[in-house]
């Protein structure tokens, strides 16, 4: 049992109580947690409620088969699907893989190859990560932009910015350490594109670094880059 698959939780969906009860049996001693569905309906309403990491589905259960069931699946859920099927047919395979399937297994198998199959989809399935809340604020020395309410404060002091440096300092919070082109600002400010309005663009950031730096002529936050554009670097 790898490390990458310690603790996944697989839903086992098949109409035999016996393969469901074995299935559930051997992959919890190898360290997998397992909850069994009887048919398509019964595991619907389990993922109703629960979230699993993997699907083993078998494919000739009564009602809805494994293929339609994985077809339908694959319209909202992202989650691995391995079939299982007494069908190997090269055909019945490719039908399981253009429903949405990652892997075809056909009856009979031998457990530890399930589990091999079971370990690699689930090594080379990207985990589910979280990302950052996005910063409430960028915090510049004394002076604290606040995104949400594009509002820059040094303490309890309100800094006014006219119109152009706060679209400015909204386009650098968007995307603090990344260098912004003149073009690139020109085209964020929405001011149409020409050497004039590059050239502006540098008098707007002069004015904003008098507000912002406590020595302008040497930027800490709002930073130059040569042949390129600017920066801004936050604390």
């Amino acid at each position: 049992m790898t490390v990458d698959a310690a603790g996944a939780h697989l839903l086992i969906v098949d109409d035999d109580s016996r393969i469901r009860t074995l299935l559930a049996k051997f992959l919890s001693k190898n360290g997998y947690l397992t909850t069994v569905a009887r048919d398509a309906a019964h595991a619907r309403r389990l993922l109703a409620g629960l979230e699993f990491d993997m699907l083993v589905i078998d494919v000739m259960m009564p009602g809805e088969n494994g293929f339609d069931f994985t077809r339908d699946l694959r319209r909202t859920l992202s989650t691995p699907i391995m079939l299982l099927t007494a069908r190997g047919e090269a055909s019945d395979r490719i039908t399981g893989l253009e429903a949405g399937a990652d892997d075809y297994l056909p009856k009979p198998f031998e457990p530890q190859e399930l589990l091999l199959r079971v370990n690699a989809i689930l090594r080379r399935s990207p985990g589910e990560t979280t990302k950052p809340a996005p910063p409430k604020n960028l915090l510049l020395g004394s002076f604290r932009y606040d995104i949400a309410r594009a509002e820059l404060w040094e303490g309890d002091r309100l800094i006014r910015l006219t119109s152009t440096e706060n679209a400015l300092m909204k386009v650098f919070a968007a995307q603090p350490g990344e260098t912004m082109s003149r073009t690139r600002l020109v085209e964020a400010l929405g001011q149409g594109n020409s050497t004039a309005q590059e050239r502006a663009i540098d008098v707007q950031v002069t004015r904003l670094r008098r507000k912002i730096e406590a020595n302008p002529k040497a930027p800490r936050y709002l930073q130059t880059v040569r042949g390129a554009g600017y920066t801004i670097v936050p604390d």
